[in-house]
């Protein structure tokens, strides 16, 4: 699966991020989206590692956008958020989980690639900026 809850949690939070003067913490983000903030917290934090946000320490702490939106790939959002990198087919990301245990015999193996490469590059080449400019 391409996209789970902690992408669509990853990218929504980020919106409000990007429209906050001052980091925000995650129990704020959850509260605002209604949805559970141990579970944004985790993805938060994924973030943060990944160099896509801040994290603030202190009274005022939270998260803030590291660079510019335009510099952020969804790409690089979806690995972090899902531990990752984005897969449509889990067969193509990992060799051991090919359903008819059929690694280099596979009929459909090729296009899985090639599908995968494009779906990857389109997710690299699309920014976080475009992605919100596009409502």
């Amino acid at each position: 699966m391409l996209l789970t809850r902690a992408s669509e949690y990853a990218l929504l939070s980020l919106d409000i991020i990007i429209k906050s003067k001052k980091p925000l913490g995650s129990e704020q983000i959850a509260k605002e989206l209604n949805i559970p903030k141990s579970f944004l917290a985790k993805i938060l934090q994924n973030l943060a590692k990944s160099d896509i946000l801040i994290s603030h320490r202190g009274s005022q702490g939270g998260y803030s956008l590291k660079s510019n939106p335009e510099k952020i790939s969804l790409y690089d959002i979806i690995s972090s958020a899902e531990g990752k990198r984005p897969a449509v087919f889990d067969c193509v990301s990992y060799a051991d989980t090919c359903p008819m245990g059929a690694i280099g015999t596979c009929n459909i193996s090729p296009f899985l690639g090639r599908f995968q490469f494009k779906i990857d590059n389109y997710l690299k080449s699309l920014t976080l900026k475009e992605l919100f400019d596009e409502k």
